[in-house]
């Protein structure tokens, strides 16, 4: 069951889970001088949460938000978790290379972003996401394809942008509020991350 017209509940769901959920782990997660990267993990079905994790970088630099929720996901017995192919992905910036891989391996046929590369490059002072897909796949910015056989991605900003009035207006500002604590977030993490072991950070 793939969700192909996002609804205005789904993106009100994608928003809560940010809010409620990855949100408090990230916090913790930058005092323990992590990224700001999370994830999470919605059923289609109800959009209800599933899953959500964040960045864990400290303890194994491969622990990006979007891997580390799939370890976690994979470490719940098989009879109790759901088939990815039922599930939304939710990542809280557009995934890198390698979580683009992740995504894929692990089945889902879907994601759903609310940074840009861009936004991680520009607004977070993180680089890497671009610098890692020029230089080693040739790939400019959005040169990736968002909608494959594998799986269709979803910018939530450009969804909420196609909504008609009053649901655009009113999850703008949802994202705006959102956007402003990501940035305060970054910059927490960006005046401790001299003290951190990661070697990309």
């Amino acid at each position: 069951m793939t969700v192909e017209t996002p609804t205005t509940a789904t993106i009100d769901a994608l928003l809560d889970a940010m809010e409620h959920h990855i949100i408090p782990m990230t916090e913790k997660g930058v005092a323990a001088g992590n990224k700001i990267f999370g994830a999470a993990l919605l059923r289609k079905s109800d959009l209800s949460l599933v899953l959500a994790e964040t960045n864990n970088e400290t303890e194994n630099p491969l622990w990006h938000g979007e891997v580390h929720t799939l370890k976690r996901f994979y470490e719940v017995n098989e009879d109790k978790r759901p088939d990815p192919r039922e599930l939304i992905f939710l990542s809280t910036h557009e995934p890198c290379s390698m979580c683009l891989s992740a995504i894929t391996w692990a089945g889902f046929d879907n994601f759903y972003y609310f940074f840009s590369h861009e936004d991680s490059r520009d607004a977070f002072a993180i680089p890497h996401d671009l610098k890692i897909l020029k230089e080693v796949f040739t790939l400019e910015p959005g040169g990736y394809n968002a909608e494959n056989a594998f799986w269709k991605s979803y910018a939530i900003h450009a969804l909420i942008a196609a909504l008609p009035e009053p649901d655009r207006g009113r999850l703008h500002a949802r994202a705006a509020r959102i956007a402003k604590k990501y940035a305060d977030l970054s910059n927490q993490y960006q005046s401790g991350k001299g003290g951190n072991s990661i070697p990309l950070n």
